[in-house]
């Protein structure tokens, strides 16, 4: 999995970021092909937080896109990561 942070350009208004977005298909094409969303949340004053299930041969496929279509819009951020649910629940469990 991925964690993508896309931090808006807080140097452009929300129309000029629109703009940009809507020039190079941003939403239209998202997900980049080979990824799969998994979550998609606004962080209210940061922008969003983004993860995607990605097979590690599609990674650069990712950054490309986010080089390709959200440059100028976002400053972003990609972290590799994974589900931590599932082990909180067995350690809340285990706890116990």
């Amino acid at each position: 999995m991925l964690t993508v942070l896309l931090h808006h350009d807080q140097s452009k208004t929300l129309d000029e970021i629109m703009a940009h977005l809507k020039k190079t298909g941003f939403y239209r094409d998202f997900p980049p092909e080979g990824s799969e969303l998994v979550s998609w949340v606004v962080a209210i004053s940061f922008g969003f937080v983004i993860n995607l299930k990605v097979e590690a041969d599609k990674v650069r496929s990712v950054n490309r896109y986010m080089e390709q279509k959200a440059w100028c819009a976002f400053r972003y951020q990609v972290f590799p990561s994974y589900d931590f649910a599932p082990i909180a629940a067995d350690l809340k469990t285990q706890h116990r």
